[in-house]
């Protein structure tokens, strides 16, 4: 029989269970590998006849409470375990991966909390290829644990095998020493020869040895068919596909959740192994999790940490006189409102147990601003609390802006607070660490998460697995839009909210292409699993116990993490704390620093104030780029449009301008514009509503209707804003009845008046609640719309009055993002901004104002490493400016510099304060660096010797520079673009800036995009599929060769501000081949295409571009080299081709043999370099430089 849920036994009597039980079990858990989802697994059993089954995820107890969870939902009995990774010595990390596996069932609370201490050794300390523990350990930890000794992979097993019997027993008697009665040899059999071959040698083994033998079978997918899933699972994790003869795969489609029938049937042989399955459930007497009898986790308060405070307060005490103290500071005169709020959410807070929290989170806020680090004004719900204001969590006035506390806490919804906390970048390690120092290291750790096959990836992992063409699953995967499943996509599922979003080009696809619609189905099995572990982006947990006692933990690159996610650890009962880490805060810490420097100004914003007109306008002029939050061209022109004058307006920009809320942006701006016009459904709807212009835009706003109309506390008027959110649909409509006619708030069991009762003709209560359903879904919380609203405010401020301080600050916290770098450089130059060329007596490591403009940084160059730059930087300082390139080396040639380093300082133009041509410095660079090198070794060895003699700069050749031609503007500027990344001293394009000014679309447009914590972008300013018309260079081109042998194109265009890809399809390849070639300036038409994170265009025409004065230009004299190769020195033709590529510049290069001539493909600069390396294997007189009209 099953059993029902109540009378589930988690005891040491044997009841009537069924005569089966699966021990060995892998979850979609057991990554990329095991594929039953934990999801189905319940139903299976039941349908099955098993009321109890294992899992044993490889390595990892990531899925376990997950499993525990969905088991107690469906009446099953959970028996958590792992197959766990086993070796000598953990600890040896050297040569082949060397490990067996080991299956360990937990028996009760002891056992669990022993398997949680060995996973967490092997991750944490024994991780080797795989996360491994000892056989030492093993015994140290083995109390409450029954042990197996695996599949094929085990020692026991792998030694049979080997046909080494006496070493399997060695092995088996030993894990019998440790495990005594709760050790069993493992008998599988999925067809494999080596399980025929040794289970007659298991079977002796257990009767000489008097171990029992257990069966089990290695599950990894739920039903026979799913073999394939499987394997293709498999091979995506191994980067292979289906037909790859060479790859790791089952030999067998055995492995899935076979019935008991099928079992005793397959080991009808020896009924015992059978037998000991139901046995060993038995023994399994405690449930390890602490689960409700609807499967939910009872939080352990008692792992909640505890703050001490060190004057021997209680923290009730401890935070009552900080609060009190804070609120003085804060407000110069302390009204009745301000002290009623005070009273009232101190009241709530320590009457919850929130008291230790509060002061946990202020203490290392504290902790922060002390040491100078950057913490945001707030996040989320809790800039509501005017507690927090007052101690310095949160730094936004709560009465100013009608933010309501019990949005955040309230005694109606019992759940933790949850302050979120915003921190700088670039230094929030620094309070983490803090953190970890504070409550112990055992007790602090960072939070996994789980990467999962989303839709469109499984379509492309699923693809490649069976070779189909890229184009084909990227004709599928472009009709879907990325967040609704692949059944939502193919219309065979609606969203939740019950809206149907199939796409019918899609379903087309599906229903006439038999080879995509197999693709398109097996994605869909797989879509959802997951597939790799990383490290949250903010989540850290705080314990008050070590957390390795009640979760394991695994080690994500250099930092620990629990291996549940952050709503598991909740959950539990643990403390989960967000520290964001935002560049924003950098910034604006950064630009007040130079601001110091450069006017010896300290800025406080809380003396400036936030009602700066002259930061509204500069945000009503559109001129926001860098400005937080509103730098999009959406937001800039919705800005423009809006011209804000008040903080209010700001925290509406942020909160309007999302999906949803969008559609009321032009309301919101005609009421701003025309109050007059105004119409409000009811005059208690009127303060309300008044300061977003009669438009409900807050979460906020949807508890205040229900407060001040329905007569609802403002807990109850809460738990209505969530349902609404969450489109509960039976708690808004019983809700409903009770805001329009009143009833009992089911929490606090008083009555409720209703809107109706109040004074609300019924029609209209009806239309105002009605009205807020669906906005609700979308509402903004206020709270933290304020809080990121402080930002956007203080970015803007910054701009209208320092400018280039500003900005310095923005592109040097942005100095690994070349794109961004790209965009606000070119904003600069348009704005009219001077950017400055690297300069190797002026610059400094980072970029710096400079007057009116900016210093490009030596940073900012390719392949100089920032130890040379610091040296550089500080042998300026210490000694004076550099006065020549000579004086440069001479005390710069020791810092470690290579010649490459050297090269890309001349091309990005750092000395051209010498007057010096940078062809000439690099035709003499590199004889002169080794000369300098050589004279300094031979310095250090004179001084070394005791016989040395004194080796005198006089002995060094004094550099003499040849009398060549200055590089031409195009060459000076492609190679700055090279080292620098961008165009400094000019743009190719200058003279085409007027001529591009008339389209719409530009590659700045590409630099606008949300990115999630996965890396993936989101583009707000362009989507898949635009038509754009846009003009550039073309600077490279590329003809490929199509497998159906046609011809296609793939070019490179780059406009005034960036790169983009252009692809010519066999059509407009044929139609346009002879004007796409490199250098020309053209016209481009075409779509854009979306994939991969990287925008491209699939051209549709293209036209040549031509100034006025390129047409007037006169014909110039081109210089090229003519190389005449005689016979006897055809063998080193290839020697000569190597040195013409060790000099690339900007002088074709023609070669001449045999009597005919022939196009080197690339091109030189004139240096000795290059004439002394031909002449090894040329004649002066073959060496030939000429010039002719170009």
């Amino acid at each position: 029989m099953i059993f029902r849920r109540e009378t589930l036994p988690y005891s040491s009597k044997e009841e009537k269970m069924s005569d089966f039980v699966h021990l060995h079990l892998h979850t979609e858990y057991s990554l990329l590998d095991g594929a039953v989802r934990i999801k189905k697994i319940f139903g299976e059993c039941k349908k099955r006849g098993m009321d109890t089954v294992a899992i044993t995820d490889h390595g990892n107890m990531f899925g376990t409470l997950k499993f525990a969870e969905a088991a107690k939902q469906a009446g099953i009995k959970a028996i958590i375990g792992c197959e766990m990774y086993i070796c000598d010595d953990y600890k040896d990390k050297t040569g082949k991966q060397n490990y067996d596996h080991i299956i360990l069932l937990c028996k009760n609370k002891t056992g669990y909390k022993n398997l949680i201490k060995l996973d967490s050794i092997a991750y944490v300390d024994g991780f080797y290829y795989k996360p491994r523990i000892d056989y030492k350990t093993l015994a140290e930890h083995s109390e409450g644990l029954i042990c197996l000794s695996a599949c094929l992979a085990g020692r026991v097993q792998k030694r049979l095998v080997q046909n080494d019997y006496e070493g399997a027993k060695e092995t088996a008697l030993f894990l019998k020493s440790v495990f005594k009665d709760d050790f069993y040899l493992e008998i599988q059999d999925h067809g494999l020869a080596d399980q025929k071959r040794i289970n007659p040698s298991l079977i002796r083994l257990s009767k000489e040895t008097g171990i029992p033998i257990v069966a089990t079978n290695d599950v990894h997918y739920l039903n026979k068919e799913d073999a394939e899933m499987q394997d293709v699972i498999m091979c995506i994790s191994m980067k292979t596909t289906i037909d790859d003869p060479n790859r790791l795969k089952m030999e067998a489609s055995e492995s899935y959740l076979k019935t008991p029938e099928e079992m005793k049937e397959l080991f009808s042989y020896l009924p015992e192994a059978i037998e000991n399955t139901v046995k060993i459930a038995n023994k399994v007497t405690e449930e390890v999790f602490p689960l409700d009898d609807k499967g939910v986790p009872i939080k352990d308060w008692s792992l909640i940490p505890k703050y001490y405070p060190e004057n021997g307060q209680t923290p009730k005490e401890y935070l009552f006189d900080l609060a009190t103290k804070g609120l003085h500071k804060r407000y110069k005169e302390i009204t009745k409102e301000i002290q009623d709020r005070f009273d009232y959410e101190f009241d709530v807070i320590s009457s919850m147990g929130f008291c230790d929290y509060y002061l946990i989170v202020w203490d290392f806020i504290n902790y922060a601003k002390s040491v100078g680090i950057p913490v945001g004004a707030g996040r989320g719900s809790g800039v509501s609390s005017i507690i927090a204001y007052s101690i310095g969590i949160t730094d936004v006035e709560p009465l100013r802006y009608q933010l309501i506390f019990e949005r955040f806490l309230n005694r109606e919804r019992v759940s933790m607070p949850d302050f979120d906390v915003d921190i700088s970048d670039a230094r929030r390690g620094e309070v983490v660490e803090y953190v970890r120092h504070k409550y112990g290291f055992d007790k602090v750790a960072q939070i996994v998460t789980f990467g999962t096959l989303a839709s469109k990836q499984a379509i492309k992992d699923v693809a490649r697995v069976y070779r189909i063409p890229y184009a084909d699953s990227d004709k599928i995967t472009k009709l879907m839009d990325g967040k609704s499943t692949i059944k939502q996509s193919l219309g065979m599922e609606n969203l939740p909210d019950g809206t149907y979003v199939g796409v019918q080009d899609l379903i087309d696809i599906y229903n006439s292409d038999p080879q995509l619609k197999k693709i398109i189905d097996m994605a869909i099995k797989v879509e959802g699993l997951p597939r790799n572990t990383s490290m949250h982006a903010a989540g850290v947990v705080i314990c008050e116990k070590p957390i390795m006692n009640n979760v394991p933990l695994q080690r994500n690159g250099d930092d620990v993490t629990t291996q549940f996610d952050m709503i598991e650890v909740e959950s539990l009962g643990m403390l989960k704390m967000d520290f964001l880490g935002l560049r924003t805060l950098t910034d604006v810490q950064d630009a007040c620093k130079y601001v110091k420097e450069d006017f010896g100004k300290d800025l406080d914003f809380h003396e400036i104030g936030y009602e700066d007109q002259g930061a509204y306008e500069l945000i009503g002029s559109g001129l926001t780029d860098a400005v937080f939050q509103l730098e999009s061209p959406g937001m800039k022109k919705f800005m423009k449009e809006l011209k804000p004058t008040t903080f209010e307006d700001i925290i509406a920009g942020i909160s309007l301008y999302r999906p949803g809320p969008m559609d009321s942006i032009p309301q919101y701006i005609r009421n701003k514009h025309h109050p007059e016009d105004i119409v409000y459904d009811h005059p208690m709807m009127e303060p309300i509503l008044k300061n977003s212009y009669g438009v409900l835009i807050y979460q906020e706003q949807v508890m205040q209707v229900c407060q001040q109309l329905g007569g609802f506390t403002l807990g109850h008027a809460d738990i209505v804003r969530k349902a609404m959110g969450k489109k509960k649909i039976k708690i808004m409509d019983e809700q409903e009845e009770i805001f329009i006619h009143g009833g009992i708030n089911e929490h606090t069991g008083l009555p409720v008046e209703g809107a109706v009762k109040r004074g609300v003709p019924e029609d209209i209560a009806f239309k105002i609640y009605e009205g807020m359903k669906p906005f609700a879904r979308y509402a903004f919380n206020k709270s933290h719309a304020a809080a990121y609203a402080v930002l956007a405010y203080e970015t803007a401020y910054l701009k209208k009055y320092y400018p280039t301080q500003f900005m310095t600050s923005i592109l040097n916290n942005r100095i690994d993002k070349s794109d961004e770098i790209s965009k606000y450089l070119a904003y600069l130059k348009s704005i009219g901004t001077k950017v400055y060329q690297p300069d190797i007596n002026l610059s400094k490591a980072y970029y710096h104002t400079e007057g009116n403009g900016i210093r490009i940084g030596l940073v900012s160059l390719k392949n100089i490493g920032m130890n040379v730059i610091n040296d550089i930087v500080n042998e300026r300082d210490a000694n004076g400016k550099y006065t020549s390139f000579e004086d440069f080396i001479s005390r710069c040639a020791d810092f470690g510099m290579n010649k490459r380093m050297i090269e890309n300082l001349i091309y990005a133009g750092a000395f051209d304060c010498f007057g010096v041509k940078r062809s000439q410095l690099i035709a003499v660079y590199s004889g002169f660096t080794d000369k300098i090198i050589e004279r300094n070794k031979k310095k250090a060895s004179a001084q070394m010797s005791i016989f040395g003699t004194l080796i005198k700069d006089d002995d060094l050749y004094k550099l003499e520079y040849p009398d060549i031609p200055e590089y031409d503007s195009k060459y000076k500027l492609q190679k700055e673009k090279e080292v620098i990344g961008e165009y400094i001293t000019g743009h190719p394009l200058a003279d085409f800036s007027e001529q591009f000014s008339k389209y719409k679309f530009d590659t700045r447009q590409l630099t606008y995009y949300d990115e999630d914590e996965n890396g993936d972008r989101t583009y707000t300013a362009v989507k898949e599929g635009d038509r754009v018309r846009f003009g550039g260079i073309i600077t490279k081109f590329e003809k490929i060769v199509t497998k159906k042998n046609t011809n296609m194109g793939v070019m490179t265009v780059e406009d005034l501000y960036g790169p983009i890809e252009c692809t010519l399809f066999s059509r407009t390849y044929e139609q346009y081949k002879n004007i796409a070639k490199e250098d020309e300036v053209v016209e481009i038409g075409g779509r854009l295409h979306i994939k991969d994170n990287r925008v491209s265009v699939n051209l549709d025409d293209l036209k040549l571009i031509k100034t006025e004065a390129a047409e007037k230009k006169e014909p110039v004299d081109q210089e090229y080299l003519g190389l005449i190769i005689p016979d006897k020195t055809l063998r080193y033709l290839d020697n000569i081709l190597d040195v013409l590529t060790c000099y690339e510049g900007d002088i074709p290069v023609f070669i001449s043999k045999e009597g005919k001539k022939f196009d080197a493909k690339c091109s030189v600069r004139k240096c000795d370099g290059l004439l002394s390396e031909l002449s090894i294997y040329l004649d002066e007189s073959d060496i030939v430089f000429f010039k002719k009209k170009k």
